[in-house]
């Protein structure tokens, strides 16, 4: 573990060495503030590309109207008191030679070495018809807090009776139960205000993340309200129609009242422009310092990253981020850095009184992060309804605790 006391040692040719750390998220947050205090003689520099942070866990609350969009929001102040740099300018473009990240307000930043934590983005060439002006009429919600407004509003203002889509993408991509969650928690607003509706879930998967918790949730919470479509029985969506809100399978056309389309992702553009992203589209990593193995002195952290095992999710990110920051302390040290144990917690709700979790741990192996054996732990079927309200609330402890360590 590195420690203050290797501070003194955290120099380059100019003097405090420079960390640049690009995403204002869970992963760049940590990051940042480990950096910092692991060695206060460093010059980080947290890129945030915002004036806050609008966090992904509980979204799906807020579209079916249990919370509201200012407590998912989350300024950049605490941070900045803790030492760290904070722009709010985006980072547009990675010079790898130079080792110089282009703001989007022209200034531009030197590093010895770079930290990349920049989320997903959505793969618009994936499905046939849904581009960026057709997610203004079919939302993804995935990533923007305006998209997740519109959705909420196309939810309020649809006829009792109209048929909510919901597609789930192959994976990876970001937060693996998320589509399910959000269903669950349309049904529950569907149930209370609008009856007569059902949603259908279109998913290009035969199975899913928690899914035998989430159909015991479905048939206990929503009998008839919510119907999965898995890719064996013509789930994988396979063009829509924006202008008729008409989502297509290669066995259906569905006609949607209101259509949440979750495509295909990667990483975000800038983890291409530096040279990061590998075919795929995601970032391949190495499993002990996250750094890239396309670009030396890079690393990539959080959604991102190829990471094996280890899911696309806030907790792993955060985790992944405090682990990177010893990693670059030891890097510039001169050090080999301590190969990491990480842990990842994962809460779901299928109603606001109706939770349930997952946590599993990872170490790596064989250049990959690797769920250690017998480490999974996942709440059980079939348990009270006072378990599941008690892990509702649990949930709930967790996202304030861990954005009041990040943000707070």
């Amino acid at each position: 573990m590195a420690t203050a006391g290797l501070a003194p040692a955290v120099v380059s040719a100019q003097g405090a060495a420079k960390v640049v750390v690009v995403g204002g998220g869970f992963a760049g947050v940590a990051c940042a503030r480990a950096l910092h205090k692991l060695a206060p003689n460093l010059q980080v520099t947290l890129v945030a590309g915002s004036e806050t942070f609008s966090a992904s866990p509980f979204s799906s609350s807020v579209i079916a109207g249990l919370r509201e969009p200012a407590q998912q929001e989350f300024a950049y102040d605490r941070v900045v008191a803790s030492g760290v740099r904070v722009a709010t300018e985006a980072a547009i473009a990675v010079d790898p030679a130079a080792r110089t990240v282009a703001l989007g307000g022209s200034n531009r930043l030197a590093y010895d070495r770079l930290v990349i934590a920049p989320g997903v983005g959505m793969n618009w060439k994936a499905i046939p018809g849904y581009t960026e002006a057709a997610a203004e009429k079919m939302p993804h919600a995935w990533t923007d807090e305006r998209q997740a407004a519109l959705l909420r509003r196309q939810l309020e203002a649809m006829p009792d009776g109209g048929l909510v889509v919901i597609s789930a993408p192959a994976t990876p991509y970001r937060c693996p139960p998320a589509p399910y969650e959000r269903a669950s928690l349309i049904a529950h607003y569907l149930k209370a205000n609008k009856p007569k509706s059902k949603v259908i879930i279109l998913d290009a998967k035969d199975t899913f993340s928690k899914q035998h918790l989430f159909q015991e949730a479905w048939t206990a919470l929503y009998p008839g309200l919510i119907e999965w479509v898995p890719l064996g029985k013509g789930g994988s969506v396979s063009a829509v129609d924006p202008a008729t809100l008409t989502v297509k399978t290669d066995f259906e056309d569905y006609k949607a009242a209101v259509a949440n389309i979750v495509p295909p992702q990667h990483a975000a553009p800038i983890a291409a422009a530096a040279g990061v992203a590998d075919r795929t589209g995601w970032c391949p990593i190495e499993p002990v310092g996250f750094e890239s193995t396309l670009q030396p002195g890079i690393h990539v952290l959080g959604d991102a990253a190829l990471m094996g095992a280890m899911p696309k999710a806030a907790h792993a990110a955060a985790a992944q981020g405090r682990v990177c920051a010893a990693a670059v302390v030891a890097r510039l040290a001169g050090r080999a850095p301590d190969e990491p144990a990480l842990e990842n917690v994962c809460y779901s709700l299928a109603g606001p009184q109706w939770g349930f979790v997952e946590t599993n741990r990872y170490r790596p192996e064989n250049g990959l992060l690797t769920a250690v054996a017998g480490a999974i732990n996942t709440s059980p079927l079939g348990a009270p309804p006072g378990m599941r309200e008690q892990e509702a609330d649990e949930d709930e402890t967790w996202f304030r605790t861990l954005t009041g360590e990040l943000f707070g």
